[in-house]
């Protein structure tokens, strides 16, 4: 079945409290999520990560933020999940997380949510009203729209005239918002370079000994010119023996199997 571009909409801007909720935030440490509490020693890298991002995005007046890496399985959606978590934890602040990676979507999965209709379906006209699809945790700043398995070209969806109008509800959200899109991997397909130069800027996700110098440089350069925000370096291997945060530093090694599944 050909795709079928659908007719332009104006979405209603996602808004906390019309949302579902999920389970807490207790729950979610099975998953590997561990941003929404700053007293677990795993969160700190995300609540360092989100205060230089914050930083950042204040200064230059950034409030949609794409989370990206070279290449798939560096860990891009688990820390989009994590930082998400941690930025939900500011005050005065709401952080809307939307998963744009629709071949290989995760952020479902890391969050323990089940359903049948997500951001996809919102492209590709299934729905037309975005609260359909949002969640949130409990007690928490944050609002997720989760993406699910679709048919439709991911491509097309991305360079819609319906991805416009939800790029332009988010700039609509209250100053006191801040988005972050989980994209493809950039060598992936072209969706993460269509977003892209759609959002404010980006942050790329890469993996210590694994992702090349070449494929940054030309990561870089297919982006261009959309501005990269920061790099993070994950599953770093070296050094931080005597402070054993349990993601592959150190010693422990204890979570290198989530980053397999």
């Amino acid at each position: 079945m050909s795709y079928v571009p659908p007719e332009p909409v104006e979405p209603a801007a996602p808004v906390p409290g019309d949302a579902d909720r999920v389970t807490g935030f207790e729950k979610l440490r099975e998953t590997g999520i561990y941003g929404f509490d700053s007293r677990d020693v795993r969160s700190r890298p995300f609540t360092l990560l989100r205060a230089q991002l914050l930083r950042i995005a204040r200064a230059r007046g950034w409030r949609i933020i794409g989370i990206t890496s070279p290449t798939p399985k560096v860990g891009k959606s688990f820390v989009a999940s994590n930082l998400a978590a941690a930025l939900a934890r500011t005050p005065d602040l709401h952080t809307y997380l939307f998963d744009f990676d629709l071949r290989r979507s995760t952020i479902a999965g890391n969050f323990g949510l089940k359903g049948e209709v997500g951001v996809s379906h919102y492209l590709d006209g299934t729905i037309n009203d975005l609260r359909q699809v949002a969640r949130t945790i409990p007690g928490e700043q944050l609002t997720i729209f989760p993406s699910y398995r679709n048919a439709a070209a991911s491509d097309e969806l991305m360079a819609s005239t319906r991805m416009d109008s939800l790029i332009a509800a988010m700039r609509q959200l209250p100053e006191n918002s801040l988005c972050l899109c989980d994209l493809p991997p950039v060598f992936a397909n072209d969706d993460a370079v269509i977003v892209s130069q759609k959002i404010d800027a980006y942050l790329m996700v890469v993996e210590d000994g694994v992702t090349t110098r070449k494929q940054v440089r030309d990561s870089f350069r297919l982006l261009t010119p959309a501005p990269c925000i920061g790099t993070v370096l994950n599953r770093y291997s070296a050094g931080f023996a005597a402070d054993d945060y349990g993601y592959g530093y150190g010693q422990a090694k204890r979570y290198g199997g989530y980053y397999n599944d």
